[in-house]
């Protein structure tokens, strides 16, 4: 069981970054899939969510309205689609099937002039 996130960087106020979960060993178009992050010093956050469908989508108020959740069950992959990012965005972002307790390694965002 694998769960290995990507796409994640160095990137402007203002830009956009989008992060991939891709799932692999188990059946992926089954579960929420859930996306948290952390920040140094702080706790884990969680940040979207998406269910097994892909129909309904759940935010952070900190994120709505930049973040887009999406997946694609044909390629085992969840998408985070980060727009008009913040200094505040900068964190370790991970992806969860928290159902199974399966967890990625995390991917790095930073943002930063």
């Amino acid at each position: 069981v694998q769960l290995v996130e990507s796409g994640g960087g160095l990137v402007q106020p203002g830009g956009s970054l989008r992060l991939s979960c891709a799932a692999s060993g188990f059946t992926f178009s089954s579960y929420t899939v859930t996306w948290y992050r952390q920040a140094p010093g702080k706790e884990r956050e969680w940040v979207a969510g998406i269910t097994s469908d892909g129909i309904t989508t759940n935010y952070a108020d900190s994120v709505k309205g930049r973040f887009t959740i999406s997946r694609d069950n044909a390629k085992n992959t969840v998408y985070l689609q980060m727009n008009s990012l913040k200094f505040e965005d900068t964190a370790v972002y991970y992806c969860s099937v928290n159902r199974k307790g399966y967890w990625g390694q995390g991917t790095q965002v930073t943002v930063s002039s």
